[in-house]
């Protein structure tokens, strides 16, 4: 028996998944974008949360990264980390209450922007951050899949008490079409779909969200700071001018 190509397929069916963003929530990107960049041009923090599990891998992606915006500010709690164990990450994650204590922990409040990207966009660590960072007075933004919100029962041991999905809560979302089970390729012998899409799906959706922020920042003649790479030649020199800027101000920096 042929084997199939695996390395073609699961290309094919990335790139399918990022050209439906790219087509379909351009205008959500840009009109996203315009917050994000208002917000650094008062030199403000945007801060970025990826509660439970990999989701967390969503705050890492544009915080302190080579050609990344220095507004970032990253939270990584202990609590939903894989580090920290995966189980009891999971067990964190669906518990009540948590993403208020991670909200209030953080300090985010009036005039303050939160991103929460959370793959599915269901769990109560979400949408406790996202309703506690509104009722607190902040703006925010969900990058999740909404499709794969809508298609889990209501009864479904993850979701939040309310029942409700992490973009309905939220002032602004990004769909990154994710789908449900999140892994994609289905192999002869093999009892279940491989290949997760959501960390592609969300890193591309999150990279493009900073740089149009930072597009829509250079089209106004605001100069930005961005990181460059401490392991390429004058790194190290070009992010110590704006260390002390923010150093104090970032909270993981």
């Amino acid at each position: 028996m042929e084997r199939k190509d695996i390395m073609q397929e699961y290309f094919d069916i990335a790139v399918d998944y990022l050209s439906r963003i790219k087509t379909e929530e351009r205008e959500r990107i840009n009109q996203v974008a315009e917050v994000i960049a208002d917000h650094i041009a008062k030199d403000k923090l945007v801060y970025i949360w990826g509660p439970g599990g990999h989701s967390n891998m969503n705050a890492m992606e544009i915080f302190f990264r080579a050609g990344g915006l220095m507004h970032i500010s990253a939270i990584l709690d202990e609590g939903t980390m894989l580090s920290s164990g995966a189980l009891r990450s999971m067990a964190i994650e669906r518990t009540p209450g948590y993403g208020k204590v991670v909200i209030e922990d953080n300090r985010i409040g009036e005039g303050d922007l939160l991103i929460i990207a959370n793959a599915y966009g269901i769990n109560s660590a979400c949408l406790d951050a996202a309703l506690t960072a509104k009722e607190r007075g902040a703006t925010t933004i969900a990058v999740t899949s909404t499709g794969h919100a809508d298609s889990i029962p209501a009864d479904h041991p993850a979701r939040h008490p309310s029942k409700k999905n992490l973009y309905q809560t939220t002032d602004y979302y990004i769909d990154t079409k994710v789908p449900v089970g999140d892994a994609v390729i289905e192999l002869p012998g093999v009892p279940q779909k491989m290949g997760a899409i959501s960390t592609l799906c969300n890193a591309y959706t999150l990279n493009c969200l900073i740089m149009t922020a930072a597009q829509i920042l250079g089209e106004r003649g605001i100069e930005i700071p961005l990181w460059k790479s401490g392991n390429c030649p004058g790194g190290d020199e070009w992010n110590n001018r704006f260390i002390e800027r923010f150093k104090g101000k970032v909270r993981l920096l």
